[in-house]
């Protein structure tokens, strides 16, 4: 390989894009094109990045499978970082092979961090951890080594284990500064950021506050009932009821937990539950009903009580009752929840994250662009969504013309 190739390749692993783009900006050759792909990536460019790679596993001969594969390993990055979901992913499986079977421990090592890291986004965190556990970082550069300790905090965030999520970060900053590559500091730096910022809203005896990670889950080992409303589920300790299936029993201990140490009025109860305004006797003996089945659902750990205007409910000692809820309670949460990470998404990604038909997801965003809270940029197969940027300096502020002679 000729000089000029192998100083673009260590200038782009230094994260130096622009010096990498002088050295091969002119060249079409296969390498050339590859690591012009990768620059371009690098600069954000992923329209053209794609293009590139494409290209490039093109041009390289059929005797370079291992090149062909690490151009498809680094589309599937790109795929990730863009939020195409739709991406294939058998082909970075069989790309991934084919460099575990010629040697190439490092960029196998890769790509299977980007199978985990997409695994992360659509929520299939066993799946996530089983390929995490064949993985052996210890050989990985910095860069790589970063990368996967972002994996191993994003596994430990969503089980809610905030000291071994403190520990990768601490480890990943620790192979950023080591790589010396800005960007990706600010990118392990934006991801300590999840163990302080709110993940969940503490309701108890008529107050509510915002909690961090760590209090969620020193909230959930504490014993107490916890109506969860994040999951649907009713937890004490480590014995838990899931309602997920069963909307209307989670509605009731929501509403009960919500009032303990008193009772719930039974015209509450009906409203939250059935959207009742007006009771007559068919809902009040629905009611009984439910309240029946839920009493049976949560006997190992609490009990319902009737009261004269309604139901309390009561636990098995002396426990706290709380509910746990979502920071923020609005139309959509979900779907402004994905899009908060700044990042911009087509709707077909967003339905494969949130496991919904893409129909559904699309009429969602269209309720919410009408109200100003995301927006769409591109057309067709191109549209991408996200949060309405920051509004920033006007430009005439930061490019002023000339100033009026006197």
């Amino acid at each position: 390989m000729d000089s000029l190739i192998v100083a673009a390749a260590q200038a782009l692993a230094s994260g130096d894009a622009l010096g990498a783009m002088k050295r091969v900006a002119l060249r079409d050759d296969a390498p050339a094109l590859a690591l012009r792909g990768i620059a371009m990536a690098q600069l954000g460019d992923f329209d053209r990045a794609k293009t590139l790679l494409k290209s490039a596993a093109r041009a390289f001969g059929p005797r370079e499978a291992v090149a062909r594969a690490r151009c498809i390993v680094a589309e599937a990055e790109i795929a990730l970082v863009s939020r195409d979901l739709g991406w294939p992913e058998r082909a970075l499986e069989t790309a991934r092979s084919i460099l575990d079977k010629h040697g190439d421990r490092i960029n196998a090592t890769h790509a299977c961090n980007l199978q985990i890291r997409r695994l992360l986004l659509v929520g299939h965190l066993d799946e996530a951890e089983r390929l995490l556990a064949k993985l052996d970082p210890s050989a990985l550069p910095p860069a790589a080594r970063a990368s996967h300790e972002l994996a191993v905090a994003g596994i430990a965030i969503r089980r809610l284990r905030t000291e071994p999520a403190r520990a990768a970060l601490a480890r990943a900053a620790a192979a950023a500064l080591k790589a010396d590559i800005p960007a990706l500091t600010v990118e392990v730096r934006d991801a300590a950021l999840a163990l302080y910022a709110p993940a969940a809203r503490l309701i108890a005896l008529g107050t509510e506050r915002l909690l961090p990670l760590g209090e969620v889950e020193a909230l959930l080992s504490s014993g107490a009932l916890v109506v969860d409303a994040c999951r649907n589920v009713v937890r004490s300790g480590t014995e838990i009821v899931s309602l997920t299936s069963r909307p209307v029993l989670f509605a009731l201990a929501r509403v009960l937990a919500e009032a303990a140490p008193a009772d719930a009025p039974r015209a509450v109860l009906l409203y939250r539950a059935f959207r009742a305004r007006h009771a007559d006797e068919s809902h009040r003996a629905r009611l009984r009903v439910e309240i029946g089945r839920l009493r049976a659902v949560l006997e190992p750990f609490a009990d319902i009580v009737a009261t004269p205007r309604g139901f309390t409910l009561t636990t098995h000692g002396k426990r706290d009752i709380v509910v746990l809820a979502p920071p923020i309670e609005a139309e959509h949460a979900f779907l402004l929840a994905l899009l908060a990470d700044g990042e911009s998404w087509s709707s077909s990604a967003l339905a494969i994250a949130l496991a919904t038909s893409p129909r559904t997801v699309q009429r969602a965003l269209d309720t919410l662009a009408a109200g100003g809270r995301v927006q769409s940029i591109g057309n067709g197969r191109a549209r991408r969504w996200m949060m309405p940027p920051v509004v920033g300096f006007p430009t005439t502020l930061l490019l002023p013309g000339p100033l009026p002679s006197d």
